[in-house]
């Protein structure tokens, strides 16, 4: 099964809608590796990596996120696999 890392970034009404808890619980569920933080422009960050397929599901899912959220636009950057990330969790 080939692995990758992507960085994401999602646009929207993602901040105060516990937009990160959710996505941690769905990449630790996948069992992707990495992070999500809040960016000072009002976005979301996510950079992780585990299977390419579990990597398309956590995309999918951060086109709607969740139910307060209102995504506008997510962009993606495919990069290649390193296994340098830890165990998915929340960055402050």
């Amino acid at each position: 099964m080939e692995r990758a890392r992507v960085f994401l970034k999602i646009y929207g009404q993602v901040q105060g809608v516990s937009f990160r808890y959710y996505a941690q619980n769905i990449a630790r569920k996948l069992k992707l590796r990495g992070w999500a933080k809040n960016e000072i422009d009002g976005t979301v960050i996510i950079e992780a990596e585990g299977k390419v397929e579990k990597l398309k599901e956590l995309i999918k899912w951060c086109h709607n996120g969740p139910a307060l959220a209102a995504v506008e636009k997510v962009d993606v950057q495919w990069k290649e696999f390193k296994g340098d990330l830890g165990k998915f969790e929340v960055q402050f």
